[in-house]
């Protein structure tokens, strides 16, 4: 996700200071990262946080919950791509390709069910213009798609999503099988992450030849609580250069 945010600029990079900060927290597409010494963040510092799904250690916590009207656990399987994907049967009239640039207006027509794969790209405009999809399509209307979500040096994560009523009959399956023999191409490798309670996701990510590399929690926050609602000390950067 770091890398993501460094190479794409979809992101923004929050510290508690701007000279030698001792927490560091990194949101991209409802997702975030928070990393660094807990006891120096007041429960409103945290407000760019908010209705998140926020990885971090749980020495965090304590503040979390002081911070948050809503802090949910949820247990995540996380997949490595180890074996060859089962062949897909794509049914006739159905076209499986590449995502391309003029793609944005039919993916945007598609948001309601295809919306939440495009946030880490900037929307569905970045999505079609970022080369890294397939989509299934019909008469001009995609049906699925399967994208990277995150990509970084060495792995490239993967979204996938599927019209509710295309279901059941490959096309997310035959979009991951296209998606990740480009993330081989590359050179890298293709992960997939799901809630362990999704097995419709879970049952597609093994069908495609992702095996369990392991188990994590991650954290889904609501509002700031009322009592934190004053401004927060992080300092925004869009962009952070490394020497």
């Amino acid at each position: 996700m770091a890398e993501h945010v460094l190479a794409t600029g979809h992101g923004t990079w929050w510290t508690d200071r701007a000279v030698q900060p001792r927490a560091v927290a990194l949101t991209s597409g409802g997702h975030a990262l928070l990393a660094g010494d807990p006891t120096v963040l007041t429960p409103a510092d945290l407000a760019p946080l908010a209705e998140h799904c926020v990885e971090a250690s749980v020495r965090f916590l304590p503040v979390f919950a002081a911070a948050f009207g809503l802090l949910q656990p949820w247990d995540r399987m996380l997949y490595v791509q180890r074996a060859d994907a089962v062949p897909a049967r794509v049914p006739r009239g159905t076209t499986v390709r590449r995502l391309q640039a003029t793609d944005g207006p039919a993916i945007a027509a598609a948001e309601t069910t295809l919306g939440w794969a495009t946030a880490t790209w900037g929307g569905p405009e970045g999505r079609a213009r970022s080369g890294y999809g397939w989509a299934a399509s019909r008469k001009g209307r995609i049906l699925a798609v399967a994208c990277t979500r995150f990509t970084g040096s060495r792995y490239e994560d993967l979204a996938c999503a599927t019209d509710p009523g295309e279901r059941r009959i490959h096309l997310a399956l035959a979009c991951v099988a296209g998606l990740t023999a480009d993330i081989a191409a590359r050179g890298r490798t293709a992960t997939w992450s799901c809630p362990r309670e999704n097995r419709a996701s879970r049952l597609l990510a093994w069908t495609a030849g992702f095996r369990l590399l392991r188990e994590y929690v991650h954290h889904t926050t609501g509002p700031l609580a009322a009592d934190g609602a004053s401004h927060p000390r992080w300092s925004p950067y869009e962009t952070l250069t490394f020497s």
